[in-house]
């Protein structure tokens, strides 16, 4: 495989386009374990780069997935709740003394 594309999520991860999710997720975790800081080989762009390709591919893998349509904002139900009547925010009842016994 050539040169990886920045704009080609697929040639970033090294995977085919028929690659199934966890050839993907595999792939991914394997190139971030090279690329992270923390494990010695810092290369933030590549970093960078593997990160934004496996976002899209994971999109694209949820997209493709039969789902409910989206809500828009006219059909999300609200619950509006009554306001409370406010009172004092601390209440103490009486108190009793218990003298000496």
């Amino acid at each position: 495989m050539g040169p990886a594309r920045e704009d080609d999520p697929y040639g970033v991860l090294g995977v085919s386009p028929q690659a199934g999710d966890e050839e993907i997720t595999d792939a991914y975790h394997r190139l971030v374990r090279t690329a992270h800081p923390d494990a010695g080989g810092a290369e933030p762009e590549r970093l960078a780069a593997v990160v934004a390709a496996y976002r899209v591919l994971r999109q694209r893998r949820r997209r493709e997935s039969p789902r409910e349509p989206a809500r828009t904002g006219t059909d999300v139900p609200v619950a509006v709740r009554p306001a409370r009547p406010r009172g004092p925010d601390l209440v103490a009842g009486p108190v009793r003394y218990h003298g000496p016994a």
